[in-house]
């Protein structure tokens, strides 16, 4: 028995000894693989779009066309998908050839005002600049959620200093990358239907 027993002890001691110089473990690293969007980040994230065209048209009553360029960027950057592909944005007061804004450069033409070094929205009156609003609010009629996209439609109520309102429809696909954003794929805007 000595004799089993002397071998074990000898294979013990070694394995104990290369646990030893073993690095321990710290905190284990953590993926997520599941981004389903909640309705509380589509909720978030319209209210951040409200507030990101504020505050660019409180950029521009301070500090004009350039003030709120540098917002509109910030805005579209943050708000937009432009930097994984084209969005299809079709803005509000749009037509033409340049009815839809499936690059960033024509989001921001569009937000701002005219951008004379692009020629194709160079007409722009700039939807976030030509009126000064000062309150924005969201109204869904309906909102879908699909894993890591969304989707909703209703009306934006947008007021201007003069009390007077716009009320565009807007419908929207939200996306929800790996990194956790929250990015708008879809921008659909209109006023509405007047069969007269």
């Amino acid at each position: 028995m000595q004799r089993f027993l002397a071998p074990c002890a000898g294979l013990a001691a070694a394995a104990l000894s290369v646990v030893a110089i073993m690095p321990s473990l710290a905190a284990p690293n953590v993926q997520v693989f599941d981004n389903t969007i909640t309705l509380d980040e589509v909720l978030a994230a319209q209210r951040g779009w409200c507030a990101g065209l504020l505050a660019i048209n409180k950029a521009y009553q301070k500090g004009g066309y350039d003030a709120a360029k540098s917002v509109a960027v910030d805005v579209i950057d943050g708000a937009y998908a432009y930097q994984f592909g084209p969005v299809a944005f079709k803005p509000t007061y749009t037509r033409g050839e340049s009815t839809f804004r499936q690059d960033r450069a024509g989001a921001i033409a569009y937000f701002v005002g005219p951008d004379p070094s692009i020629k194709r929205f160079s007409k722009d009156q700039g939807f976030a600049t030509y009126r000064n609003w000062t309150s924005c609010k969201i109204v869904d009629d309906v909102v879908q959620l699909f894993g890591q996209t969304a989707n909703t439609m209703g009306f934006i109520e947008i007021v201007d200093a003069k009390g007077g309102v716009a009320r565009p429809e807007k419908t929207w696909t939200f996306w929800k990358p790996k990194d956790g954003s929250i990015r708008i794929v879809l921008h659909h805007s209109s006023l509405p239907f007047d069969a007269r």
